[in-house]
Parts: C-alpha cells; sequence; structure tokens
C-alpha cells in the first residue's frame, strides 16, 4: 500500500513555525484552552474520518524527542564542526561517555520529568493516553519514552513497541549504534520488539554517514506501518530524534522544525492511498 501524506494546520502553535518558543508548551501547543479541549480536538478527528472519502484517514502523531543525552553534552563541549569531524567517532574522551549508544544526563532525565508534567495536567482535563506507542531502540530514546509517561495512567492498554525504523540518523556517530536486542530486552523488560528485530545492529556502519533523504524514507516506512496496521487508532505516540523526527516531517512535506532536546510536537495528519 502506497500513502501520499499531508499535515493539516491550525489546531496547534507551531503549525506554521519553525522552532519552538519552549520545549513542551502548555497543553503541547493546542490551542484551544477550554476545559474541553481534547474531547473537542478527538471529535473534530473522528468526524474528520467518518467524513473522509474511501481510502482517506486522519491520526494525531505526538512526537518527543529524547531528552539530553552525552553525547549531546559531548556536542556542546567541543562545537559542531570538531564533533561531526573528530570527536563523534570515537566512544569518550576520558571525561564522557557517548559511545555506543548514550544514556540520558540527569537534565536528560529532568527534561523527561517535563513532559510528564504536561501529561499530567493534560490528563485529567481528557487528554487519553495513546492508543499506540512506538519508540526508537536507543537508549536516549527507551528512557525516555518511561519517564514521559510514568505514573500518568493507572494502566496502559498497550505496551510501547520498540522499532528499528525509528532511530536517529546512522552510521559513522558511535552515538547512534544500539545495543543488542538481548541487552534492550533486559534494560526495558515491558517493552516489547517488532517482529524480525534484529539481535545485533546491522544497520550501523563505521564509516557510511545515512544521508536525510534515506532517513525521510525511513520514517515513511514507519508511517506507512501505522496506517496500513493501526488503522483503527487515531493517536499515535513516537519517541524518536531529531533527525529522524524532521525525516517525518520531510514524508508528509513540512518544512524542519529546531526541536530541542526533551521536545514535544503533535501534528495532525492526513493520508490518502494512493491509487495503483
Amino acid at each position: 500500500m502506497s500513502f501520499k501524506y499531508e499535515s493539516v494546520a491550525g489546531h496547534f502553535e507551531h503549525d506554521n513555525a519553525s522552532e519552538p518558543l519552549v520545549a513542551v508548551p502548555d497543553r503541547f501547543g493546542l490551542k484551544d484552552s477550554s476545559d474541553q479541549r481534547w474531547q473537542n480536538l478527538f471529535k473534530h478527528i473522528h468526524a474528520l474520518n467518518q467524513e473522509a472519502p474511501d481510502n482517506t484517514f486522519y491520526k494525531i502523531f505526538l512526537l518527543s524527542r529524547h531528552g539530553q543525552g552525552y553525547h549531546n553534552l559531548a556536542e556542546a563541549k567541543y562545537g559542531t564542526k570538531a564533533w561531526d569531524e573528530h570527536w563523534s567517532k570515537l566512544d569518550t574522551d576520558g571525561e564522557l561517555l557517548w559511545g555506543p549508544d548514550p544514556l540520558l544526563t540527569p537534565l536528560g532525565r529532568e527534561q523527561g520529568g517535563d513532559i510528564r508534567a504536561v501529561w499530567k495536567k493534560e490528563a485529567l482535563v481528557g487528554l487519553p493516553p495513546p492508543h499506540k506507542r512506538y519508540c526508537s531502540p536507543l537508549a536516549r530514546a527507551l528512557d525516555t519514552c518511561d519517564i514521559m509517561l510514568d505514573q500518568v495512567f493507572d494502566a496502559h492498554p498497550h505496551p510501547v513497541l520498540i522499532i528499528e525504523n525509528c532511530r536517529e540518523e546512522n552510521g559513522v556517530h558511535t552515538c547512534d549504534k544500539r545495543q543488542t536486542r538481548s541487552y534492550i530486552a533486559d534494560y526495558k523488560p515491558h517493552f516489547s520488539f517488532e517482529e524480525d528485530f534484529s539481535e545485533h545492529d546491522e544497520l550501523w556502519h563505521p564509516t557510511i554517514r545515512e544521508t536525510k533523504p534515506e532517513v525521510a524514507r525511513r520514517a515513511q516506512a514507519v508511517l506507512d506501518r501505522v496506517f496500513e496496521k493501526d488503522t483503527e487508532d487515531i493517536f499515535i505516540s513516537i519517541t524518536a530524534h531529531s533527525g529522524w523526527i524532521n525525516g517525518f516531517l520531510t514524508a508528509i512535506g513540512r518544512e524542519h522544525f529546531r526541536l530541542p532536546t526533551g521536545g514535544v510536537m503533535p501534528v495532525l495528519m492526513k493520508a490518502s492511498l494512493k491509487c495503483e
């Protein structure tokens, strides 16, 4: 199946912006500030789906970027040019450890808590748990995904699904090489894996860096999966990375967005099945 994707603007503050005023805005940026704001939004999405022609579907995606990792701290320490040319290819400078697969810094964990604080507030006025939760297999995203919804809801109907294609722009940088499936399963035993998730990282390459169009194709593959398999689910949470989120935006025809670590970006989406 092949879909055409587009963003539906008008509901969120950042819909026509290139960068956020804050990483996690009040109401996640929803313009409606009434007590019925989430009921209004989901009622509207249900109406869009009911009134849509055949093979046209609407869903809302909540895109969350992981909190600050030790690789982000190292890049800030040395500057982007030196980071890209030298330090990103190493595991450590003897002080900071960023490869492979760095953890969140204390600030990064706080940023996950900042997302959770808005989740808790909005859940009290009707924001439901996501119908599906997807996450990158990299530790900084896994931990952010865990922190941001911790104790927000009494129970969640679906576990987090780890998706290989949600990972960051890949190759060369040691911070973007993931751990084994066995390690991740021990680290996050309450998460689940997509079918055919490999034991070892088969995508990362020490000398070849993935291009941005290639990242966009991976992001589109995730979108295709959602619209093909999660047909009845309209609220999708994806915890990922800056490069991947911009690949997602490229796939739906939107400009890049400078989402900071620990930032959140909701996007209302329309998908139309292409005629073969």
